[in-house]
C-alpha cells in the first residue's frame, strides 16, 4: 500500500472544510446524517482524502447505529489503533491516515467477522461498480 502524503494547505485545497475536521482533526458527523448512512448499492469505498480504496459494499451492512457500516476492509488499506483512553479502536486510511470512524468487536452482529466498522460516510466516497476497477 502506497502512502500518500499532502500538506495542510494541500488538504484545506482539495476537502470541505467539514472533511477536513474529520478527516485530519479527527471528528465525527452528527449520527444519521451522512451520505451514506442507509445508503446501499453494489460498488467500493474509498477514502475522501486520498481516494484509496477502503470498503467492498459487498461487507456492508445496516447496523442501525447512524453510520455506514462495514464488517471487514480491503486487505491493507485500514489501520486499527487502541484510542488513548482505551474504549474504543480508531479506524484511519492507511495510505493518508485520514480518520475513518471506530471498529468495535463482539457485538454479536452475524457477519463474518462479528466486527462493526463505522465509519463516517464523509470520510469516503462511494464509486458503483460500473464505474470502479474491479478488486
Amino acid at each position: 500500500m502506497s502512502s500518500v502524503v499532502k500538506s495542510e494547505e494541500e488538504s484545506r485545497a482539495v476537502l470541505s472544510p467539514e472533511q477536513f475536521r474529520i478527516l485530519l482533526n479527527k471528528g465525527t458527523e452528527p449520527k444519521g446524517t451522512g451520505e451514506y448512512d442507509k445508503f446501499f448499492a453494489d460498488g467500493v469505498y474509498a477514502c475522501a482524502g486520498c481516494g484509496t480504496p477502503l470498503y467492498k459494499s459487498t461487507t456492508e451492512f445496516n447496523s442501525g447505529c447512524g453510520w455506514p457500516t462495514f464488517y471487514e476492509g480491503l486487505s491493507g488499506a485500514i489501520t486499527h489503533t487502541a484510542d488513548p483512553e482505551g474504549m474504543r479502536t480508531e479506524i484511519t486510511c492507511t495510505a493518508c491516515g485520514g480518520h475513518l470512524g471506530h471498529v468495535f468487536k463482539g457485538e454479536g452482529f452475524k457477519t463474518p467477522t462479528d466486527e462493526r466498522h463505522c465509519v463516517n460516510s464523509i470520510s469516503i466516497k462511494f464509486t458503483s461498480k460500473g464505474t470502479s476497477a474491479s478488486l
